[in-house]
This record gives C-alpha cells, structure tokens and sequence, in this order.
C-alpha cells in the first residue's frame, strides 16, 4: 500500500498492539531489477512488515544519479514496489535522506544492501536508542542499476 507517513503512523500504533517486527528501508528504486527483489525479500524476513521509504523525484535528481534520474516517476516506482510480495508499505519522501521518516516509524530492524557500512546509515543512531537492530545485507553481486543502464545504452 502506498501512504503517506502521517497514515502510516495511525496503522503503526495496530501494528505495535500486535507485537509484529516491523522492517524499513529506503531507495531511489528506479529500475528494479533481480538484485532489488533479493534484497527486499531478505529484509521482509527479519521481521513481519516491510516499510519502504521510497525517494521521491526531486531527491532523486539531488542525490546527482544523473541527469535522466529517475528513469521512472515516483508514482510508477511505488506502484512497483507496492507489487512485490514483500512490500507492505511504501512512503515517498521528498527530503534528502529518510532520516524523518525512520524518527518516525521507529523500526525494529533498519537495512541497507552490504555497500553500505553501518556507521553510514542514515537513522541509525534513531534506530539503536530505540533498542532496534541496523544490518547491512549482503549485496547481490552483478545486479545494479548503474549496470543495466550502461548496458541498455552500450556502454559495457
């Protein structure tokens, strides 16, 4: 389901009732691939919701991906990932770094792909005071999005 923060916190107060493990993580998401979905299953299986922050289009083109990012609006982007088994929630968001949103949602597990070191993930430090617990996936090797655009434009 795709919603905003503000109904997501009514939805995470029934969650809490429930005991239930929830999961977040964040990304541009702009052309998933195999890797992506890898990714999103191994998280979905630390807990029992899977939350994911979704860039929104302007913080997209502020991380410097290029000048043709996204690919895929935001709209198209939460569609699809709304469209994986093991998404539950997606939240766009319009900041530079979700660290409002994870403040927020105050996740049982904060996870990033293994090309990010812990110290570097942003929330973590919200996440630890929390008592929840930061991983850092193993990341899915010759999966990448920078990869499947130099291969659609010929570059490899």
């Amino acid at each position: 389901m795709v919603i905003s923060l503000k109904e997501f916190i009514n939805i995470s107060l029934d969650i809490r009732k429930k005991n239930k493990k929830l999961v977040f993580t964040n990304g541009c998401f702009d052309l998933i691939h195999r890797g992506h979905v890898e990714y999103l299953n191994e998280a979905k299986s630390l807990g029992d919701i899977l939350v994911v922050g979704l860039n929104s289009d302007s913080s997209v083109r502020k991380l410097e991906k290029g000048t043709n990012r996204p690919f895929n609006n935001e709209n198209d982007r939460a569609y699809v990932l709304d469209n994986i088994k093991a998404v539950d929630y997606v939240i766009i968001f319009s900041e530079d770094t979700p660290y409002n949103l994870i403040k927020n949602i105050k996740p049982d597990y904060l996870v990033k792909g293994g090309d990010w070191k812990e110290e570097d993930i942003v929330g973590s430090d919200v996440v630890k005071a929390n008592g929840g617990k930061v991983i850092s996936l193993k990341f899915v090797d010759n999966y990448s999005t920078t990869s499947l655009i130099k291969k659609i434009s010929g570059e490899t």
